[in-house]
């Protein structure tokens, strides 16, 4: 039997792209977050469907290992399953294709929350969805730690105010966001080495108007950002910067 597997392709605009012409990682992520509500709505348990119940799925860490850019021009195939879940962890993986060339493997976890107090939920909650689902156990990306290390030390980059635009219909700031906060970190010119992989945990939600500072910290050919807001870690980023490829 074929193993469950939702399929997209994307006509990409230049507004998805950076300076390099390359995809940038806020609209690789916007692309893997668009594939993951596909699949949930196929699958029984999306947007809508959780709505009505007062439900949500949470991202809390995503991993990505780029094989190589996307280029200005091409269009991006994305491939999304989830992972049979655990206790109160929910797995997703996903690969990016070129035409039938892999540039990028994905490993995901979320959470399921009741939206009245952000409880986490287990896959029961899902009722039927959950029992009929088409679990699928490959992996695209073995993660070897979901953790990043808090900084104890670092340079505080810059600081900038939460803005409507930034914020989704759960009136926090977007995770895909996140990735153009920590981007803004680097110069062009430490951003024109190529990206190998990079990392992001989310820990605390923050809404219009709070205020973010940044955290950096270089070791080697990588990075450790942290972003914090009255003193509470919000969210971690690591990024592996590498050799361009032949």
């Amino acid at each position: 039997m074929e193993q469950y597997c939702n399929t997209h392709e994307y006509t990409l605009r230049h507004s998805d792209f950076d300076f390099k012409d390359e995809l940038k990682l806020s609209s690789l992520l916007a692309l893997l977050q668009e594939s993951a509500g596909f699949s949930a709505d196929e699958l029984g348990f999306g947007y809508l469907d959780l709505k009505s119940k007062n439900l949500a799925f949470i991202i809390v860490n995503t991993c990505c290992e780029i094989l190589r850019p996307v280029r200005l021009g091409e269009k991006a195939i994305v491939e999304t399953w989830p992972l049979p879940p655990r206790h109160v962890i929910y797995e997703r993986d996903s690969r990016v294709r070129i035409g039938e060339e892999v540039v990028a493997n994905v490993a995901t976890r979320w959470c399921l929350v009741d939206l009245d107090g952000f409880r986490l939920l287990t896959p029961d909650r899902l009722g039927e969805a959950n029992a009929r689902c088409p679990y699928r156990a490959e992996r695209t990306l073995e993660v070897d730690n979901w953790k990043i290390p808090k900084l104890t030390e670092g340079k505080e980059i810059y600081r900038m105010r939460v803005g409507v635009s930034q914020c989704d219909h759960y009136k926090h700031a977007n995770n895909t966001r996140y990735a153009d906060f920590f981007c803004d970190c680097f110069t062009m010119d430490e951003l024109s080495r190529p990206v190998r992989y990079f990392q992001i945990a989310y820990g605390k939600q923050v809404k219009e108007g709070a205020e973010i500072s940044f955290f950096r910290k270089d070791e080697g050919d990588s990075s450790v950002c942290e972003a914090r807001s009255d003193g509470e870690l919000l969210a971690q980023f690591r990024i592996r910067f590498g050799e361009e490829r032949a």
